[in-house]
């Protein structure tokens, strides 16, 4: 199986697969999918795609990813759907009453979790690790962390991680190293941080260090000038080796964020080596544009022998 599947994620266009689409995803054999408001109506529907999803790989629990923080980010919606809280609701909670916080803040997310397990997705993107500073883009970050205060975030964050794997799914840490100083939407530019070194390790990194041992995270299109003034996060082997993998230690499997967001520049054939090569085990492509995916798979390798070997850890928990 190994050599069999390609370093990527892709999502779809539509609400079923078009033949198009089935004839390249099982030529390709990606890690997954991802899949958005676009592609969803009622509960029956979403399961019935992604059933014709892992139809077209080798693996029968092939990752199906989904954006269901609570609060303004939820893909799934009403009147099929509840609503769910942002995070920060949780950090603002915990102010009062930390017990009752970690409490309601797992409750929160095993009840997310089920309602995806339900439906047959199995990796949920969330939580946000990422810490808040004033000036910060709020459209970007706003309420979605639990809080400005680092070991709130880790406390709250562990918790949320707990109860999606209790509910059978993945959670993916985000985004790190850190997005929470962005002052520009990475969907449409570069957001670039000037932080120094030493106050990033201090606060911005230490969440995502808190939760180390998490299955998965996704990087941040970020250019963190103090580290590597020349490549975002995604693209850079500094931010990647040296910050992600042995400052804070994440082991896990590691995909970028979307190819398709502005903040990157170039192709989508040199994108996907760069990312691949500065040490992410997967890219992500998230918009359903096949003539980007078939740009993307003409330059997809399989996955490496470690990312195949952090991949299968992260779905054996599913096992559990």
């Amino acid at each position: 199986m190994q050599n069999n599947i390609s370093a990527a994620i892709f999502g779809c266009a539509g609400k079923e697969l078009t033949e198009e689409e089935k004839a390249f995803f099982k030529k390709i054999n990606p890690v997954g999918f991802i899949i958005f408001s676009r592609n969803i109506d009622n509960p029956d529907q979403v399961r019935e795609l992604c059933a014709s999803m892992r139809a077209c790989t080798d693996r029968e629990d092939a990752p199906i990813l989904i954006d269901q923080e609570g609060g303004r980010v939820a893909r799934l919606q009403p009147p099929h759907w509840p609503v769910f809280p942002p995070a920060k609701k949780f950090g603002d909670e915990y102010c009062e009453n930390c017990s009752d916080a970690r409490k309601d803040c797992y409750d929160n997310f095993k009840k997310i979790g089920e309602e995806l397990a339900k439906i047959g997705v199995n990796v949920d993107c969330a939580p946000i690790l990422d810490v808040p500073v004033v000036g910060a883009n709020e459209k970007i970050i706003g309420d979605r962390p639990f809080s400005k205060d680092v070991d709130v975030i880790i406390d709250l964050g562990k918790k949320a991680c707990e109860a999606l794997l209790d509910a059978g799914v993945l959670p993916i840490v985000k985004h790190i190293p850190g997005h929470g100083r962005a002052k520009t939407d990475s969907h449409f530019e570069l957001p670039i941080v000037d932080t120094k070194y030493e106050e990033l390790k201090a606060t911005d990194f230490k969440t995502f260090k808190g939760l180390s041992d998490a299955p998965w995270a996704m990087t941040a299109h970020v250019l963190y000038t103090d580290i590597d003034a020349n490549l975002p996060g995604s693209l850079s082997k500094k931010v990647i080796n040296d910050i992600i993998r042995k400052e804070i230690g994440f082991d896990g499997f590691l995909i970028c964020d979307d190819l398709s967001m502005k903040a990157l520049n170039g192709d989508f054939e040199n994108l996907t080596r760069d990312v691949l090569e500065a040490g992410c085990d997967a890219v992500l492509h998230c918009n359903g544009d096949m003539e980007e995916m078939k740009r993307i798979a003409s330059a997809l390798p399989k996955l490496s022998s470690k990312a195949y070997e952090r991949y299968i850890r992260a779905q054996n928990l599913l096992k559990k």
